[in-house]
């Protein structure tokens, strides 16, 4: 059991060291996983089969590209940095599919469903820059329809706020929509130790299973405001939190079967859908 322990921290240093001769893009938000039997948890965490479209998000030094790309045949993977992108492209040849692009500026359809070998929706997984965790996972739910689910790494504290229940501290804006098109849930944490460099903060692993059709009849500009202004006010009932956005829409409250006198956060997501289905019958 010691040997095992000295070989693991043996084998982890040697790691970090070939990390070591490249300096991350702190710009990129870089923060390059370095322990391998974390890697090989977050890929089987995506439960992959043969036939699966995978894309990765932002591979860097490819700790979770190279067990992924024997899973399936089909597989992409997004990447900013030039030299990381030359490199991966000189050790996988043809066997990726690279796209050397802003994970935020890819279109989905033309850069990978048009490409693509497999059928079904996508798979996607990444070690993802924590600068753009949100906007990563709302371009996720615009793209629902073609999406599986997903295994993301993010901070500790966005995967607490976005898997939150109401009557939490941490529910709010973000836990409403993101729940609203998926089910998230976080599968283990990760220490700062992991990565190089190490970042300030406790990482999480999340996965996202994305339903199909669901809520898609819902007017989602009308539930973000309802759920913005709701939440605007946090300590106030929704009677108060809402009352200058129905004067504003000459919404007329008292013909809305809902208890106002209740408070933003201890509203589930259903009753967030079924009271914007209520004001969207007055405008």
């Amino acid at each position: 059991m010691i040997i095992n322990f000295f070989r693991y921290y043996l084998n982890l240093a040697t790691t970090k060291t070939k990390y070591e001769t490249y300096r991350p893009k702190k710009f990129l938000g870089q923060n390059f996983l370095t322990d391998e039997n974390l890697a090989k948890k977050i890929v089987n965490s995506l439960e992959i089969t043969s036939g699966d479209t995978v894309v990765e998000i932002g591979p860097g030094k490819g700790v979770l590209t190279k067990y992924l790309e024997p899973l399936t045949d089909d597989f992409f993977a997004v990447e900013l940095d030039r030299h990381i992108v030359e490199e991966l492209k000189q050790k996988y040849r043809d066997r990726i599919n690279l796209i050397h692009k802003d994970f935020l500026k890819v279109s989905i359809e033309d850069d990978i469903i048009s490409r693509r070998k497999n059928k079904g929706r996508i798979k996607i997984i990444g070690n993802i820059p924590y600068n753009i965790t949100t906007e990563i996972i709302f371009r996720m739910t615009e793209k629902r329809n073609l999406i599986s689910s997903a295994v993301l790494m993010m901070q500790k504290e966005v995967a607490r706020r976005l898997t939150s229940s109401p009557g939490t501290k941490d529910y709010g804006i973000l836990a409403v929509l993101i729940q609203l098109y998926s089910v998230p849930k976080i599968l283990f944490n990760v220490p700062p130790e992991a990565f190089f460099p190490k970042p300030r903060v406790v990482s999480s692993v999340v996965r996202f299973d994305f339903p199909e059709n669901i809520h898609n009849e819902i007017d989602y500009g009308l539930l973000c405001e309802v759920v913005k202004k709701s939440f605007g006010k946090r300590r106030k009932t929704m009677r108060n939190s809402l009352k200058e956005f129905f004067i504003e829409k000459e919404i007329h409250q008292d013909k809305i079967e809902f208890d106002f006198n209740r408070r933003p956060e201890s509203l589930s997501v259903e009753e967030f859908v079924n009271l914007t289905r209520e004001i969207a019958k007055q405008i």
